[in-house]
């Protein structure tokens, strides 16, 4: 730990954050390709069943969002500093590492994403056929040319990523927009409410439970890094709330129509296909909808990649946020070519929802518990830094943190063995409250 590093809240010239500000920002938060994915993913449920689960788990997930966000307003520190009260001011490296691989493979699931485009863009121009190799060249083509805009990008500054995550939203709005039309008027909608894929495809309520949890509990552990500039505790709590989740409805929606809707128009349902490049080929929307996909790929990476880059700072403190962000950038780059060699993009996706679903949950669990029930909102902003201060435990680290922690991991690896638990509620909120009561007692008794 930096003995010279110094913990300053968040002053009141600081907070200018409206209420409308931070509904906009938790919309644009969800309004990316990212989460149309999500919407294709989960059709392998049908629409009903989809879209009740969708709207379930969004709103208990931006529950626990807009708690986050009261802590960072209360407080006025950034999402990961705020770890440290419950994991120690050494032990908050720990979900530092883990948000900052979280947000690397959000840039990296979307620059796979944006480079499906631009290997349908290629392939269109240059008249290359759908063989193996063309498919494959064409992806990596894609993806260095995302890497290089996503470095120009993050290389402007963080004034620049804010433009660009503006202009985004507009370019996303317009596609879905677009694309919903077209949808709409290719297959009755009464069509889509009724179909069903094939037995082979479909996923079990609880795991889509856990593909969703995972999606939106990401956001909850950088919560804190916007409402702490907020003026208000209702521009923290509920725009957070209404905005994540109206950005998760309408978005994840739209993808799980139109994914059911080209099942239904080309007489086959693969999910691998739910991707909105893809959507857009198969609908015939044209080259200047694949271009839309990549503009936007790069405005949400933008975001992603500042995230990243400013928990790697967390982490190594004398590390710049710039040469950071080319770090993570660079790491992105080198994740993103996993599905093109090793596994399916899904396979690929799937599993990545599940790494994170299993560690953010159980630590999600311990800092609001720590913060909201513990601590009782009270927190020592003078002792985030203190060497044997407050939050300094055993050498810098709270063991209790660190055992309920593992605790919850081995819950949801546990859970996901039972076929009631994959068949119903899915094994991630299971497993944070399993972490959160072994906080809570182990904390009781210990410092009784």
């Amino acid at each position: 730990m930096d003995k010279k590093e110094h913990i300053q809240a968040t002053t009141p010239d600081q907070r200018a954050m409206s209420k409308w500000d931070m509904f906009a920002t938790w919309i644009g938060a969800n309004a990316n390709n990212g989460t149309w994915y999500i919407g294709g993913v989960i059709a392998a449920v049908g629409l009903i069943k989809a879209s009740t689960l969708l709207v379930i788990v969004g709103s208990v997930s931006y529950i626990l969002l807009g708690l986050a966000s009261y802590m960072g307003f209360k407080v006025g520190l950034p999402a990961m500093t705020l770890t440290r009260p419950s994991f120690g001011v050494k032990g908050s490296i720990l979900p530092s590492i883990v948000n900052v691989i979280q947000f690397i493979g959000w840039a990296a699931i979307n620059t796979f994403i944006a480079a499906t485009s631009i290997s349908f863009i290629l392939k269109d121009i240059l008249g290359w056929d759908n063989s193996s190799f063309h498919n494959q060249f064409s992806i990596i083509i894609g993806i260095v040319v995302m890497s290089i805009l996503h470095l120009i990008s993050i290389s402007l500054g963080e004034k620049s990523v804010k433009w660009i995550e503006r202009i985004g939203i507009i370019l996303v709005i317009i596609l879905v927009t677009w694309e919903s039309i077209v949808v709409l008027k290719t297959v009755p909608f009464h069509d889509i409410v009724k179909w069903q894929p094939a037995t082979k495809f479909q996923l079990p309520s609880g795991k889509i439970v856990d593909i969703l949890a995972a999606f939106n509990l990401a956001w909850v552990t950088a919560a804190a890094d916007f409402s702490r500039f907020t003026k208000d505790k209702q521009a923290a709590t509920t725009a957070s709330f209404l905005g994540a989740n109206i950005g998760l409805f309408w978005f994840a929606f739209i993808g799980l129509i139109a994914t059911i809707a080209t099942a239904i128009t080309i007489n086959k349902f693969d999910p691998n296909n739910a991707d909105p490049s893809t959507i857009a080929a198969k609908l015939g929307l044209g080259i200047l909808a694949m271009l839309v996909i990549v503009i936007t790929s790069t405005t949400a990476n933008a975001v992603n990649l500042m995230a990243a880059g400013s928990a790697l700072t967390n982490i190594f403190h004398r590390l710049k946020l710039t040469p950071a962000l080319w770090i993570v950038t660079l790491i992105a780059t080198v994740m993103t070519f996993i599905p093109v060699y090793i596994a399916s993009f899904l396979t690929t996706f799937e599993t990545f929802l599940d790494g994170i679903g299993m560690f953010l949950g159980p630590e999600i669990a311990i800092f609001l518990i720590d913060f909201f029930i513990i601590r009782k909102k009270n927190y020592q902003v003078d002792q985030f830094s203190k060497i044997k201060g407050a939050y300094w435990y055993s050498k810098g680290i709270n063991p209790i943190a660190i055992v309920t922690w593992i605790i919850g991991v081995i819950s949801y690896l546990g859970l996901n063995k039972l076929d009631w638990i994959i068949n119903s509620v899915g094994a991630t909120f299971p497993a944070m409250i399993i972490t959160a009561v072994c906080y809570y007692l182990a904390t009781k008794i210990i410092h009784k």
